[in-house]
């Protein structure tokens, strides 16, 4: 099994950056694709970026092209979500999601593994 603990979030103001980070641990292996998804209140769950295990393929939902930055560390199994120029939209719950295999999925039933979410809070 593996687990997943993210970390990063906080209270910024618009304009402003946030790093998350999520550390996975287990029976992590060489192949293992994460993702981020977030949950603003009363909406589903959306995927924000995804990132194959090699980590040389990314991508992201509309709204934060090219504002955020999907990247991984795989010898420290850790994954990052830089998030710049951040607006009152990008408030949420952001999760971290994997599972094991080569590439990523925009589906969240794709993932296996869910971290306990970390909370992004940007004010106008």
């Amino acid at each position: 099994q593996v687990q997943l603990v993210e970390s990063g979030g906080g209270l910024v103001q618009a304009g402003g950056s946030l790093r998350l980070s999520c550390a996975a641990s287990g029976r992590t292996s060489k192949n293992y694709a994460m993702a981020w998804f977030r949950q603003a209140p009363g909406k589903e769950r959306e995927f924000v970026a995804g990132i194959t295990s090699s980590g040389g393929n990314t991508a992201y939902t509309e709204s934060v092209k090219g504002r955020f930055t999907i990247a991984r560390d795989n010898a420290k199994n850790t994954a990052f979500l830089q998030m710049n120029s951040l607006k009152p939209e990008d408030t949420a719950v952001y999760y971290c999601a994997g599972r094991g295999g080569g590439t990523y999925s925009y589906t969240q039933n794709y993932y296996t593994n869910w971290g306990q979410g970390t909370q992004v809070t940007v004010s106008s």
